[in-house]
């Protein structure tokens, strides 16, 4: 295997020895080899803590029970210990008198009369069992016989209602394994046999640093070009969920001296170093050459034919693990759960993490890039036959890539794409999935999350999937989801979306919303005129910047149709909501773009209609009677989503 590892010292100044990474590009099984091999094997440290403060731990040692549980025979019933031979002959017909012996025995009351032959003795549950009773009888299978006796009309076997000493757990006995994680179930146990304190691995002291100089903490002031720092805090609680003990750093800016002492000082006070950003070929990219004036071995991976995850950096500095996780977060949340957490939770002393895997099919083709193993994120919807698995499809800079995931899927290396309608096995990101309630798959609009919020509110698990009105009614079709929202125009009749209904769908009337072109205020090109006017300056000035919508959307075709044959600078800019048209304009990125009212004046924009357009619900009728559906429908025509959907610049439509 060729050595990738690269030695700052040795290469030349300047540029070339910016560009001493991603020499070789390792494949994921490589780099995890090496990785592991520089921090393995290696001794955790152990500590005797109370059973209280074990929680989440993973025991050290093997534990076991010096004490018999139950330490004594006891009763599983309120009633009378027998002897079980006095009753050989009791039935309905046939009761057998027993003499009381005027004791009860209580819990934590110790017996002091043996139960002799043609006596009982009074019993509670969780009593301790007499000397001479091998039976328990129910009270309510017995008869007082005045004041110092009973009838039993029911024979009684050896053991019944009894619970042994040592039945539940017996001395000696092996109670927990070194390698479990200590929750409240086995906490009971320790607690049960006595068991004050035990061995455990304490959790990992993990330091976390992001780099970059665009980075905004959460509650500041978003800066012009900046992007606020999501990668700690999600790094820092996926170190939580599994068996570490995370710290934020905070952020520092590529800035080589300033960010080699906060990594130094990090290495001499956590046992695990992450950072997040810094690792890619670009020359401000200085935390992989920081790294390898660490300690030894130092980089034994980076680059690792991966995808999201290339830049990932794996290094190990005398004997502390040093990651540099990519700065997307997509890229960094799957790199970390794919190849740090197993590192992680053996250093914990835990097992490994039990991920669930579930078949389901892919509704459609899904693009890869020969040469590296692919994972893609997928949210997974009930279909007529199964699991349908769609891609979030977001890219690796989403945070809601990761976020919205019930999962991902693997396509090979030497495949450049993944066939629709491909079987394929989904590894989950949680222990289950649960399947929502309600699937909405098709047109973005702001107005569905008012029309949803009530649904939610009462308890119904909603997936929203935004794929476009064509793809919507597709799906639809396919019986992948409940409902679609569409706003289709058909040209010939001049009808919104009826047309485009086939056998099985029917159409819910959603609300009406007013399409328009977009555009800052203060545009001459623009202000203060109609539609036909301003779409001709736009397209007289070879300076004038569009932003378009994706194909499939209903507002593309609508844009298609005002365009006609022509195609202005940034029609291939083809953003996929109507909040991301209004965001290019906004920021001077785009010059106009046609987006709907509501988002426009939320976005400070001017804006002229262009067309009031339906947003219906393409349903699909067999599933017209499930509840969410119901409900659904019931929500619509309320009151108050009716008023939500008003505050919010929409028309509901007349039932």
């Amino acid at each position: 295997m060729t050595d990738t590892k690269t030695h700052p010292a040795a290469a030349p100044s300047g540029k070339a020895a910016d560009q001493q990474q991603f020499l070789t590009i390792l494949s994921r099984e490589d780099a995890v080899t090496r990785f592991e091999a520089a921090l393995f094997p290696r001794s955790n440290a152990i500590v005797e803590v109370p059973i209280g403060e074990a929680l989440g731990l993973a025991l050290a040692a093997d534990v076991t029970a010096a004490v018999d549980v139950p330490p004594f025979d006891r009763s599983n019933v309120d009633g009378f210990a027998v002897r079980s031979a006095d009753l050989a002959a009791a039935g309905e017909g046939h009761p057998v008198g027993l003499a009381l012996n005027g004791e009860v025995i209580a819990c934590g009351v110790e017996p002091r009369k043996p139960v002799r032959t043609g006596t009982a003795t009074t019993i509670a549950t969780g009593g301790p069992v007499p000397r001479g009773a091998d039976a328990i009888v129910m009270v309510e299978h017995t008869q007082p016989a005045g004041d110092d006796a009973i009838e039993v009309r029911r024979a009684a076997t050896p053991g019944q209602f009894v619970s042994h000493a040592g039945s539940d757990i017996a001395s000696g006995e092996l109670l927990l394994r070194a390698g479990v994680t200590v929750g409240s179930r086995e906490i009971g146990m320790l607690a049960a046999c006595g068991i004050a304190s035990v061995p455990v691995v304490p959790k990992p002291r993990v330091g976390i640093l992001s780099t970059g100089d665009e980075l905004v903490q959460p509650g500041q002031p978003l800066v012009p070009a900046g992007i606020y720092d999501s990668n700690g805090a999600i790094i820092a609680a996926s170190v939580a969920e599994n068996g570490g003990e995370p710290t934020l750093l905070g952020a520092f800016a590529d800035d080589e001296a300033t960010l080699e002492a906060a990594m130094r000082k990090a290495l001499a006070e956590f046992d695990f170093l992450i950072l997040s950003g810094g690792t890619s070929k670009g020359a401000g990219d200085v935390s992989h050459r920081i790294v390898e004036r660490l300690g030894k071995p130092g980089i034994v991976a980076h680059g690792v034919a991966l995808k999201p995850g290339k830049p990932l950096c794996l290094a190990v500095c005398d004997g502390k693990p040093v990651v540099i996780l990519p700065g997307f977060p997509t890229s960094a949340m799957f790199t970390f759960h794919d190849m740090i957490v197993p590192v992680l939770r053996r250093m914990a002393g835990l097992g490994p993490r039990a991920d669930g895997i579930v078949a389901a099919r892919t509704p459609v083709r899904i693009a890869s890039e020969a040469g590296r193993t692919e994972f893609v994120m997928v949210s997974l919807v009930e279909g007529a036959d199964g699991l349908v698995a769609y891609p979030t499809g977001k890219g690796s800079g989403a945070i809601t890539s990761f976020a919205q995931a019930d999962g991902f899927l693997r396509i090979e290396a030497l495949a450049d794409h993944l066939p629709a309608q491909s079987e394929v096995s989904v590894t989950l990101l949680t222990p289950q999935v649960r399947v929502p309630d309600l699937v909405i798959i098709g047109s973005h609009c702001t107005g569905l999350d008012r029309a949803l919020t009530p649904l939610v509110r009462d308890g119904f698990a909603v997936r929203s999937l935004t794929v476009g009105s064509m793809a919507g009614l597709a799906a639809a079709r396919r019986g992948e989801c409940d409902l679609a929202p569409i706003h289709l125009l058909d040209e010939k009749s001049g009808a919104y979306n009826a047309p485009f209904l086939v056998d099985g769908l029917e159409l819910v009337p959603g609300w009406r919303r007013m399409q328009g072109i977009v555009h800052r205020l203060g545009d001459t090109r623009f202000e203060g005129i109609g539609a036909d006017e301003a779409l001709r300056n736009a397209l007289g000035d070879p300076d004038c910047l569009m932003v378009n919508r994706n194909h499939g959307a209903g507002t593309r075709i609508l844009i298609d149709r005002l365009l006609g044959a022509a195609r202005p600078e940034g029609y291939r800019n083809q953003p996929r909501s109507h909040n991301a048209v209004a965001a290019a304009v906004a920021q001077g990125r785009a010059d106009w773009g046609v987006t709907i009212e509501p988002v426009a004046r939320a976005a400070g924009l001017g804006f002229i209609p262009l067309t009031e357009e339906h947003y219906d619900f393409a349903m699909v009728s067999a599933r017209r009677e499930r509840p969410a559906v119901r409900a659904f429908l019931e929500k619509l025509q309320s009151q108050e989503t009716r008023e939500a959907l008003l505050l919010a610049g929409f028309h509901p439509a007349e039932s």
